[in-house]
């Protein structure tokens, strides 16, 4: 496997790899993606199988800016506009109709599908040059957490797909916000970069779907990616603690074993000297903390802990989101304090 770095042929390389039907990891402002030419249904079905994703997890295209929404969705609201005028490019991820010609190995056999304008300027390089839309979910092993490193991505996908595209550490660190604009009021269905209350400021009203806070049941079919299963789990079990900081600590101290791993807020860590303890950033800085979240999870695959305990944000601001990929990473095993 190839690892590329920001040079202009390497940039063009990429987007002819992409154009041909191969599988690049590509970085984003919010993960690395596993990207494939969107309208080629053989090279997205590679996706599903260098990830080990289930067949019906739709994925998110990505486009170069608002002006290609109209090649690949149908019924577009106005409201997609506005959304795209205050947060694109950035991490907004928009469910609308689809046209016939997005493949069902997109969106899992929906009518609709999950449209997306990155920012990182490597990413939009890439996406102009391969002049097609670029279906990526994270670039990691279905379940595992997502990478936010060219490294972490490597760590996955060495010999399963053609390129990476190394872009430095992802700035935002957890996936986008994804709401679904085919439904009054629009539906919040996964928290992300953008904030359910910058939403508001645009669309007033704005549902949150159940499977944020809780696990869907089997016969439930997701409309977007990372609603529906475990996601971002560590091999070691996960507890998740909520509460107020010193609370959630003192319990984690109290009941964590020697040995154990611990997330935690950068004030709490010395409360921990005989767990393996991973921090996050402080308690009061969410965009610290979805910055670290994954790579925190991830290091604790490289220990011996068979146990890991986590502080929990509340639900403020980018806290949402980092509470939601705590939780699913426990298969919400949570213990309010």
């Amino acid at each position: 496997m190839n690892t590329l770095h920001l040079s202009r042929e390497e940039t063009a390389r990429a987007a002819e790899l992409l154009r041909q039907g191969g599988l690049v990891g590509i970085p984003t402002e919010t993960v690395y993606g596993l990207g494939a030419n969107g309208l080629d249904g053989e090279a997205v079905s590679r996706i599903f199988a260098a990830k080990g994703r289930p067949q019906d997890n739709p994925l998110i295209l990505h486009i170069p800016g608002p002006e290609w929404l109209e090649r690949y969705c149908q019924n577009i609201p106005q409201t997609a506009y506005r959304l795209a005028e205050a947060f694109w490019p950035g991490p907004l991820t928009m469910i609308l109709p689809r046209k016939s010609m997005v493949p069902d190995a997109v969106t899992a056999g929906l009518d609709t599908v999950g449209m997306r304008c990155p920012s990182h300027p490597v990413c939009r390089a890439i996406l102009l040059a391969a002049d097609v839309p670029v279906a990526a979910p994270s670039g990691n092993t279905s379940g595992r957490p997502s990478p936010t490193t060219a490294a972490d991505m490597a760590e996955d996908m060495d010999g399963k797909i053609d390129a990476i595209v190394d872009g430095g550490p992802c700035s935002v660190g957890v996936e986008s916000t994804i709401v679904d604009l085919t439904c009054t009021p629009p539906r919040l269905l996964r928290p992300g970069g953008v904030t359910l209350e910058q939403l508001e400021q645009v669309l007033g009203q704005v549902a949150v779907d159940p499977a944020v806070t809780r696990l869907m049941g089997a016969g439930e079919r997701p409309r977007a990616p990372g609603m529906k299963y475990r996601h971002y789990a560590p091999k070691a079990p996960v507890t998740v603690v909520a509460g107020a900081g010193e609370t959630s600590a003192a319990y984690i101290a109290a009941h964590a074993a020697p040995g154990d791993g611990v997330i935690c807020f950068d004030e709490f860590a010395s409360q921990f000297p005989q767990q393996v303890v991973r921090t996050v950033g402080p308690a009061r800085d969410t965009e610290e903390q979805a910055r670290h979240i994954f790579q925190a999870l991830r290091a604790f695959d490289h220990t011996q802990v068979t146990a890991i305990w986590a502080q929990c944000p509340d639900s403020r601001g980018l806290g949402l989101a980092v509470a939601n990929r705590l939780n699913k990473a426990a298969g919400f095993q949570i213990i309010s304090v």
